[in-house]
């Protein structure tokens, strides 16, 4: 489970917006990008969420509902 959402991270890294205190990407990109990647990504966001390893409004998102949902990982 780590190594998934060390994966994820890494990811959302690549492809996101980084400034001096975080990165971010909106599910939608993160959506599209990831489903080549894993098909869960919604329960991986989950467990990251859970460990504090990223941030976002709500709990389950929803391919197109929550497309413009910003998830944020903290720069380290």
């Amino acid at each position: 489970v780590d190594a998934q959402v060390d994966q994820l991270i890494a990811v959302i890294k690549d492809i996101g917006d980084t400034d001096d205190t975080a990165t971010t990407v909106t599910f939608g990109t993160l959506f599209y990008k990831y489903a080549d990647i894993s098909d869960s990504l919604v329960g991986i966001l989950l467990r990251a969420k859970k460990r504090n390893r990223l941030y976002y409004k709500g709990d389950m998102l929803f391919q197109t509902k929550d497309d413009d949902v910003v998830i944020t990982v903290p720069v380290a």
